[in-house]
């Protein structure tokens, strides 16, 4: 409600204030709102920013607020400003701005254009980029300084407050945060997603194994990522060879090759699918090969779910999960016993494991009941299985044949799992039972969990 002028005169006076407390080059001033009021109204835009400069203000970061300006907007916009404000002579790209007031841009992504709109204002002059890790933000987030601090370095040529070495850590800092969030990683984020490097298709996957630069823009090492071919129902042996030696499974003969992409194009033809599901491909290729020690066996398992009302009168739904499982790990409440001797252990012991009946109840669901049964009775002989959190499910119906009823469908249950060091993987389930889906598919999370574990132990 105050006048123009006024507003001027606050903007001025601000400015000088922070140069008194902070010293020269110690004065940031976010034009909120600059790009639209800009479009409003340039003469008065232009005027708050030398207001700014005026009092002392050594950067002048121009903000898409509202996120709605277009690349070419915001290039031609900014070099105008940059034309009043920055003296230019002679820059060469890649050198600092020289002499003059810095400007700085502030994009929202709420036209898809965030990172886009930083790149076209440092080509008209900004000098500094404010975004955030991952394109975190209000409504559709910030410019991803993820895929920004590349851009600029690999793509533009220009130098960053960023060493080219320090690149190869953008993976595990983009997932560290998601990890933080208890967010999964977007598979199709630009350099650092699990997609950014996927190839698919026999002939492709082929080529890709040729000449790497008909497929990928950049060598996925200088960002911290790795190159993954994918293997579906389109996989060859090449793709099927590239992906085992990317997942670090050892040799494979050309014969236990053919079995494995028979046995993948058979199950993708019952539903499944292993296009993101590392974790589980890696336990079907090991089961062909052989060798894959077997952790522990579920015999049999039952879930109910009971509908009630509480004192209060509200609807209380809980689900009961009882799971009968032989595990052949160590059982660390006998190990501190010590009065248990080795002779005292039953005859055939070690062949049939430990047995354990465990019972779980759960508000969330019957598959979480599951969840907690099932580690209650594996943790005791494999702690390491407490680190594991599910932090996504995906269920994808899979339409029945034509003459069946849409409950006969089949159901396709993919799990994200993480482990206490950020590392996540995928594991899928197929089953016309959502249940026996879901149990498939923690099934394989945690058996690949273990064999990480052996491997690891050497």
């Amino acid at each position: 409600g105050i006048a123009r002028d006024e507003n001027l005169r606050m903007i001025k006076n601000s400015c000088a204030e922070a140069v008194k407390r902070k010293g020269a080059g110690g004065c940031f001033f976010d034009a909120e709102h600059f790009f639209d009021g800009y479009k409003q109204d340039s003469s008065y835009a232009l005027a708050c920013l030398d207001a700014a400069a005026a009092g002392g203000a050594s950067w002048l970061v121009l903000c898409d607020t509202n996120g709605g300006t277009l690349p070419y907007e915001i290039e031609r916009i900014t070099d105008e400003v940059s034309a009043r404000f920055v003296v230019r002579s002679d820059k060469k790209e890649g050198e600092p701005l020289g002499k003059g007031v810095r400007l700085g841009i502030h994009a929202h992504n709420d036209t898809g254009n965030a990172i886009a709109n930083s790149l076209a204002a440092v080509r008209a002059g900004a000098d500094q980029v404010q975004g955030t890790l991952n394109g975190i933000g209000e409504r559709c987030g910030n410019a991803d300084l993820i895929a920004v601090v590349p851009n600029l370095m690999l793509k533009m040529g220009l130098q960053t407050s960023v060493e080219e070495r320090s690149l190869a850590r953008l993976v595990d800092l983009s997932r560290l945060l998601d990890h933080r969030l208890n967010r999964v990683p977007r598979a199709e984020s630009p350099y650092v997603g699990m997609a950014a490097f996927a190839h698919k298709g026999g002939l492709h996957g082929s080529a890709v194994a040729r000449e790497t630069r008909a497929y990928e823009h950049i060598a996925p090492e200088r960002v911290g990522n790795r190159r993954k071919i994918v293997v579906s129902d389109q996989a060859g042996r090449a793709n099927l060879r590239m992906r085992l030696g990317d997942l670090e499974l050892g040799d494979f003969s050309d014969a236990q090759l053919d079995r494995l992409l028979q046995e993948v194009k058979q199950r993708e033809s019952e539903g499944y699918s292993y296009e993101d599901s590392e974790a589980s491909l890696s336990l079907l290729a090991l089961r062909v090969r052989g060798g894959l020690v077997d952790f522990y066996t579920i015999d049999r398992f039952r879930v109910m779910d009971e509908r009630r009302w509480n004192a209060l009168g509200e609807e209380v739904i809980e689900s009961e999960a009882i799971v009968s499982l032989r595990a052949k790990g160590k059982d660390r409440s006998e190990s501190r016993s010590e009065s248990r001797s080795e002779g005292q252990k039953g005859e055939g012991q070690e062949e049939k494991g430990i047995e354990r009946l465990t019972a779980a109840v759960s508000v969330c669901g019957p598959v979480n009941a599951l969840d907690k049964a099932l580690r209650k009775g594996l943790t005791e002989m494999y702690p390491q299985l407490e680190e594991l959190r599910l932090v996504d499910y995906h269920v994808r119906i899979i339409p029945p044949d034509k003459g069946s009823s849409g409950t006969e469908a089949t159901t396709r249950v993919s799990i994200d799992f993480m482990d206490a060091e950020g590392e996540s993987w995928t594991t899928v389930g197929v089953s016309a039972n959502i249940i026996v889906a879901s149990l498939r598919a923690l099934d394989d999370a945690y058996r690949y969990m273990l064999f990480r574990a052996q491997q690891e132990k050497g």
